[in-house]
């Protein structure tokens, strides 16, 4: 399903990966302990700036920085808005 939303500038629509819900040792994680994820796929990309490409691309899982973006929540699913310089990395 298509998203209705087109980042201006240099900015990616990035959905975040869902935090772990139990630990590789098999404890279960309650929800105020959960690390916010730092991990996410990139849904929607901008277009640019005059002297800047996009590094990033549709389809991408990148890592950014714990307090990166702007949440919002569009059709009921959580997204965070962000410069690409926020970006830390493409896995």
């Amino acid at each position: 399903m298509a998203l209705n939303i087109k980042p201006l500038s240099d900015r990616v629509l990035v959905e975040p990966v869902a935090a772990e819900t139990q630990t590789a040792s098999g404890i279960y994680i309650p929800e105020t302990a959960k690390e916010k994820p730092q991990k996410g796929k990139v849904v929607a990309v901008g277009a640019g700036k005059k002297d800047h490409e996009m590094t990033v691309k549709v389809g991408d899982t990148v890592l950014y920085g714990k307090y990166s973006g702007t949440e919002l929540k569009l059709e009921g699913t959580d997204y965070l808005m962000m410069r690409e310089d926020d970006i830390l990395a493409i896995v």
